[in-house]
């Protein structure tokens, strides 16, 4: 008897495989960010967890009227640790009042995000308590 079992995959592979430039430590500020909204000319499309920024510029689901374009020109930790799409969620880069299992569910977007984006900077550091 054979073992045909194939090797587990890594967690948030995607499908199809993704070439990423290496990431950049390019200091980003909230206000270039909010312009990196999917609705600005000459702007990228831009998504920031936890302090890094990902370029979404080439996945349609971020353009204006898409599902996803609620996150764009964002820093939306607490929206993502909870699963939500609500545009105040959205609003709120602070995640320190995550529950332990929320904290997972924003980490685990943060490895999803990074195996499918490239890493374009680092926001402005304002001093906040994250």
């Amino acid at each position: 008897m054979s073992d045909t079992t194939d090797p587990p995959k890594k967690k948030f592979e995607p499908k199809q495989p993704v070439e990423l430039a290496p990431p950049k430590d390019d200091v980003i500020s909230l206000d270039y960010l909010k312009k990196c909204d999917g609705k600005n000319e000459g702007y990228p499309t831009l998504v920031a967890i936890k302090g890094t920024v990902f370029d979404v510029s080439a996945k349609d689901a971020y353009a204006p009227g898409k599902q996803y374009n609620v996150f764009a020109g964002k820093e939306p930790n607490s929206a993502l640790g909870r699963s939500s799409l609500k545009p105040e969620d959205c609003d709120q880069s602070d995640y320190s009042g995550l529950t332990e299992a929320e904290k997972k569910v924003l980490d685990d977007w943060f490895t999803f995000f990074s195996k499918r984006y490239n890493i374009v900077g680092k926001l402005q550091s304002d001093g906040s308590n994250l």
